[in-house]
């Protein structure tokens, strides 16, 4: 590993230690023709069972903020994934789940964080009718979602998808990555994406029934470190080109959206005054992307 990967490890994991990131609770975008009238949309469910690394009072607070104002009715889910649990929403939400074991030590093994009984729970609803939104960041966090990933078909890698020399913001548009598509395209011109950032996540593959949103290059590679943010010039190293770290898909009679990094949906503050996220100057149109998303999950977008 060269001394200027290093280097740029080092300086992001300065930035983006986990301690360090609090809400930004001051991002208040506005949204010029939002899906409902106040609290008359569906019920999103984001999943607080599990470890959760983003929660919705917590660092994606955000998130849950940004959409009700679009209309929709946000609420905690704390049970286990059931059929009972989950038909009490439309759309279910799991952000950085982790396995009690990983909540404190990001290292291998990184069990799963949800049984069998809960994955073939979250499977079915999906097939009869219910959307997903699963959100994976970089590893411990596809370890702890791996098996849920794959009962929907996608293969997930439990390490750190990064540029391997220009060490640039993880910056995709339509010459570099970011796929035209019904969630870049919207329910208008006004609506549409050009540009998305993600910041240090996972990259994933999916299968063909799949349509990617966010394609690497062969710029990035995959690390996979045994602890999370520690890496030696013996951490294993799997090449990128033709990941993906955005998808989304039908499944059954409903659908599912992945993304394999987390920061990019909500609004934070690293080390106290370093944006990241949607409040990010370089981010501006992950917030129209983040509703986006969201209305082809509801089927507002087709």
């Amino acid at each position: 590993m060269s001394k200027t990967l290093l280097t740029v490890i080092l300086l992001l994991l300065s930035i983006y230690l986990p301690a360090q990131q609090v809400a930004d609770t001051l991002f208040n975008p506005i949204i010029p023709n939002p899906a409902y009238s106040q609290g008359q949309g569906p019920v999103i469910l984001i999943d607080e069972a599990h470890q959760n690394f983003h929660t919705a009072n917590g660092r994606f607070k955000p998130f849950a903020s940004f959409l009700e104002r679009d209309g929709y009715t946000i609420k905690s889910l704390s049970q286990a994934f059931s059929p009972q649990t989950l038909a009490q929403g439309k759309i279910l939400v799991i952000a950085n789940s982790l396995h009690p074991d990983n909540q404190t030590q990001w290292k291998l093994p990184t069990p799963s964080a949800f049984t069998e009984e809960e994955i073939t729970a979250v499977t079915e609803w999906v097939n009869n009718g219910g959307s997903l939104f699963l959100i994976a960041d970089h590893m411990p966090f596809p370890g702890a979602a791996e098996k849920l990933a794959a009962s929907f078909g996608i293969k997930f890698y439990n390490g750190f998808a990064m540029q391997k020399r220009n060490h640039g913001k993880d910056i995709f548009t339509n010459k570099n990555g970011l796929q035209s598509c019904a969630l870049t395209l919207g329910r208008n011109e006004s609506e549409k994406v050009s540009s998305l950032q993600s910041f240090t996540g996972q990259a994933f593959q999916i299968p063909t029934t799949a349509q990617a949103v966010v394609i690497l290059n062969d710029e990035y590679q995959i690390l996979m470190p045994q602890m999370a943010w520690e890496f030696t010039k013996e951490t294993p190293v799997i090449p990128a080109s033709n990941f993906v770290q955005g998808a989304y898909m039908p499944f059954g009679g409903g659908r599912i959206v992945v993304f394999g990094e987390a920061a990019m949906f909500t609004a934070q503050l690293a080390g106290g005054k370093n944006k990241v996220g949607m409040n990010a100057s370089s981010a501006k149109q992950n917030a129209q992307f983040l509703l986006n998303a969201i209305h082809w999950l509801d089927a507002i977008i087709e």
